[in-house]
């Protein structure tokens, strides 16, 4: 959010990611910047930030387990379009999208 409202009107668009989970707050700032917290991940959603569930929550549990290993179900791509003003180069428009695996839900 600092970095948003620091770009507001500077940028046509800022996109966080930390936590891989995508946040439902895009929008476009009061001057003009588009803005997401967290568009989130291109992965399995049916695991821990992208790892096999089974085996993270065993490491989470200081129980036995192996290395941190990708998921391997199905893949969802994650992120936001955005329209902008061809002569401000600001935003005018945001729209987050997840398409493909557990939290399919196109535009």
């Amino acid at each position: 959010m600092a970095v948003g409202n620091f770009l507001d009107g500077r940028a046509s668009l800022v996109v966080g990611t930390h936590t891989h989970v995508p946040t439902n707050d895009a929008r476009i700032l009061p001057n003009g910047t588009g803005y997401i917290t967290d568009a989130g991940m291109c992965g399995d959603y049916d695991s821990v930030i992208g790892m096999d569930k089974n085996n993270s929550i065993k490491r989470f549990l200081k129980e036995e387990s192996i290395k941190h290993f990708p998921s391997k179900g199905e893949a969802s791509i994650s992120g936001v379009i955005v329209n902008v003003n061809k002569e401000t180069g600001l935003a005018i428009k945001i729209q987050s999208f997840i398409y493909g695996g557990v939290l399919n839900n196109t535009y």
